[in-house]
């Protein structure tokens, strides 16, 4: 006996769900974006910062373009420089030498007729250097490649230093500006390591501002590195959390001020390895550039006569003016610091003096006017109560930097 079973109608497959699903409005809600970390959101006024700093980089790119052309090594030439030879000058070539080849080519040392001396420079630029060089053949292109984007980094960081101390937009703008249109400011933009300090050292510097000591110790810790500016860092940021902490969670934070040591402390490590003396880094710096201690008077007599007393070439002189300059407004500067109770950025200008200040005479002193935050926040804050200083700086000094750049780009000595 058969049993006749009635068929289930077939279900047929509808079209498939649009995504996402219309809602009762017969509109489809807009995805939730992701958030960016906040440290790559970037306000009205910090997009006017990175605008300003594009402008300033095609300013000093097309600066180095035309020195490749009406400064040529050879006045009888008929084909310009590349536009990347212009900025291969003085130091470039130790941070390239290091990253080519290392400290102690082919056992090379101190102890080598006509060695160079190279180990006075720390290892984090031609580190840096040497990675991005995997991607970017270029040597020359490498370095700028690096400065370009730490540069990029190191304005962003002034100005959040500057919003953050003073609550004000136009303080961060106007400090960056001051900045990139100081006297020196084309060694922001060279294969050297003053614009890499400053991407590591101010991000150190505002994560301390908001007390991510963590952040900040990895930080100083890098530019340590790169700079011995960086140990100065240190000691601000050190000063800062005593002067700050508060309770035993702050207190347990402690122990990270401690890392910045860690970079010096491994390359006096590696050099004594090499060398046998744990000062080597030291005393590369008195055979190469007479950096042995001097009463501060005598280094400043030193170099008042290098300046005036016409015992060193025209362009020589001029430079060590300079420094006597760049030496008075930093005196200026930590006075005003102590005066505002602003210890920890005293001590690190202070610090920065005294080394500089007690060789055997000044040298590279304006070039470190670039690392001196605290100056470019300063001159923007008091731009504002007095828009005269904003028009001074911009017609009187400013255009000093197209001198020094032009010094520098033909090859001149320039700090």
């Amino acid at each position: 006996m058969s049993v006749s079973t009635a068929r289930r109608p077939v279900e047929l497959p509808g079209p498939p769900t649009a995504w996402p699903p219309v809602n009762e409005t017969g509109r489809r809600p807009h995805r939730p974006r992701r958030s960016r970390p906040a440290f790559l959101r970037l306000g009205p006024g910090e997009r006017e910062v990175l605008w300003l700093y594009l402008l300033t980089r095609v300013g000093i790119w097309a600066t180095a373009g035309a020195v490749s052309w009406l400064f040529p090594a050879d006045g009888q030439t008929r084909r310009p420089a590349s536009l990347l030879s212009p900025w291969q000058q003085w130091d470039w070539w130790f941070y390239l030498h290091i990253a080519q080849d290392g400290y102690f080519p082919a056992g090379a040392g101190p102890w080598t007729a006509g060695w160079d001396n190279r180990e006075a420079f720390l290892p984090g630029f031609p580190l840096a250097l040497r990675a991005v060089h995997t991607v970017v053949p270029d040597w020359a292109a490498a370095g700028a490649l690096i400065s370009f984007l730490s540069g990029g980094i190191a304005v962003l960081a002034l100005a959040r230093i500057a919003r953050h101390h003073l609550a004000d937009l136009e303080t961060g703008r106007r400090a960056a500006a001051f900045l990139l249109l100081s006297p020196c400011a084309v060694f922001l933009a060279a294969g050297y390591t003053e614009a890499l300090f400053l991407a590591l050292a101010l991000p150190a510097w505002l994560a301390a501002q908001r007390q991510n000591w963590p952040a900040a110790a990895v930080l100083a810790c890098l530019a340590c590195s790169v700079r011995v500016t960086g140990l100065f860092l240190a000691a601000a940021l050190a000063l800062h959390f005593v002067l700050t902490a508060r309770g035993r969670a702050a207190w347990r934070s402690a122990p990270w001020l401690f890392l910045p040591a860690l970079a010096p402390a491994l390359y006096s490590w590696y050099l004594h390895t090499r060398t046998g003396d744990w000062m080597a880094w030291k005393h590369s710096q008195e055979r190469g550039w007479f950096r042995d201690f001097h009463a501060p008077w005598e280094a400043w007599a030193h170099t008042w006569e290098a300046a005036f007393q016409h015992v060193q070439p025209t362009g020589y002189a001029f430079m060590w003016q300079a420094e006597l300059l760049a030496m008075l407004v930093g005196a200026v500067l930590l006075a005003l610091l102590v005066r505002g109770g602003r210890w920890p950025e005293a001590l690190y200008i202070g610090l920065t003096l005294w080394a500089l200040g007690t060789s055997y005479w000044y040298t590279s002193l304006p070039r470190s006017t670039l690392l001196w935050w605290p100056l470019w926040i300063g001159l923007a804050s008091w731009s504002l109560k007095r828009p005269r200083i904003h028009t001074a700086y911009l017609y009187a000094v400013a255009p000093l930097s197209t001198v020094v750049a032009l010094t520098f780009l033909t090859g001149r000595w320039a700090g």
